[in-house]
Formats: structure tokens, sequence, C-alpha cells
């Protein structure tokens, strides 16, 4: 095929900047990676009835995004930024949420999620997905992340790795709900999981510390009670 006869399709400015900032993650951030987990049954199982209590919808999204930023206050080099000589760890904990929009991916943030009940991430999510679908995000919208939270269970992706952006410690990935037997004292239930993958700068964390990070997600994940406090 000739030059002449090839399709070309232009980029968007949002994906000039998307590829620009995930090969400038990949060429300067030596990332690893963790794949747990968890059941979410008790999840599942409370969603639609708090939400009609709260009287505001919660998605399974808005109680990772409340474990993660809860999560972080015990392990806070999560939200490290890797500098020449030092690490720099952020003042507030904001994630992000990487939402598909019209002209491209988006990341809107949640600010302040370790501190914001679960109704208010509720809201504040909704309200950014909802500025995402009609372009109208702000920069204060999309600035502040210092960790990130990726869903693809809504395509039918069991799991996958996901790429942190440029000055980010680490990025969670989540798949797919997942039903599976599974054995209880001589019978077999039937149960809820998803699994999470979690990439990291080696840089900035350990494979330990990593793994007790997102060990306390699972654990909260499993235990959502202590994320409507």
């Amino acid at each position: 095929m000739s030059e002449a006869d090839a399709k070309r399709i232009p980029l968007t400015r949002i994906q000039k900047l998307i590829s620009q900032r995930m090969l400038e993650s990949k060429q300067t951030q030596p990332c690893f990676y963790l794949t747990a987990k968890a059941d979410i049954g008790k999840i599942s199982e409370m969603r639609r009835p708090l939400s009609k209590q709260l009287g505001t919808r919660i998605s399974m999204n808005d109680f990772f995004i409340r474990a993660m930023g809860v999560a972080v206050e015990k392990s806070p080099l999560m939200a490290g930024s890797f500098k020449d000589d030092y690490i720099e760890i952020a003042e507030t904990v904001n994630v992000g949420l990487a939402v598909a929009a019209p002209k491209g991916l988006v990341v809107p943030v949640v600010k302040n999620a370790n501190k914001k009940k679960l109704s208010e991430i509720a809201k504040v999510t909704a309200e950014l997905i909802e500025k995402a679908k009609i372009n109208k995000l702000s920069l204060d919208d999309l600035s502040g992340g210092c960790i990130t939270l990726t869903a693809l269970g809504m395509f039918g992706i069991d799991s996958f790795l996901a790429i942190p952006l440029p000055g980010q410690c680490s990025i969670l990935s989540v798949g797919k709900i997942i039903e599976r037997p599974v054995p209880n004292q001589g019978n077999t239930e039937i149960k809820k999981f998803v699994e999470f993958g979690l990439s990291a700068d080696n840089r900035i964390v350990s494979g330990d510390y990593v793994a007790k990070f997102l060990a306390e997600i699972i654990n909260l994940a499993e235990n959502p009670k202590k994320l409507i406090d």
C-alpha cells in the first residue's frame, strides 16, 4: 500500500496528550505489577439498598475509590512522586478515575477521597462522569491526582494491568465480576469476585509495601461496612 492510498486518522488534542504521557510513563517509571482477587459479595448485597437509603446511586467504583483513599492513609508512599533526589508525598489524597469521553480517555479527580463519605464520593463521581461525557471537565477537575482507578469490567474484561500516569506512583485496575464456586464446610457456595491489578513505581515503593497496600484495599472491599462510617 502506498502512502497516498493509506488511510490516515488525525489525532485529537487529547489523544496526542495521552500518547505523550503514556510514553513518558513507560520510559521513565520502572513499574512492577501485583494482582489479587477480592470477594465483593457484601458490596453487591448492600449497594442497591444503600443507594436507596442515602438517596444517591452508589457504584462499585465508589466503594473502590473510598477504599483507595483510606488505604493510602496507611501507606502514604502510594501517594508519592519520584523526584531526582527525594520522594514527594501528596498533601491530599486525590483519587483519579479513568473515564472514556467522546474525544478520548480522561482522568477526573475525586479530591480528598480519604475524608469524603461514600455518598459524597458517589455524588462527585457522578458529576465528573457526566461532565466528561459532554466535554465540560475543567482544569481543576483533572488536576491534583496522586493515584488512579481504572475499570474495564463493563466491557467484559476479566483483568488487566494499566500504566500509571506520569508523576503518580501507581494505578489500580479492576475487571468484571466473576462468579466462582467456593467450598464451605462440605458445601459449595457461589461467590462473586473481582480481580485487582496494581501497577507501582519501584523507585518509590517495594514489593512488600505494595502488597500490604493491596491487601488493605481487598480487606476494605470484602468488609464494606468499614467504608460507610
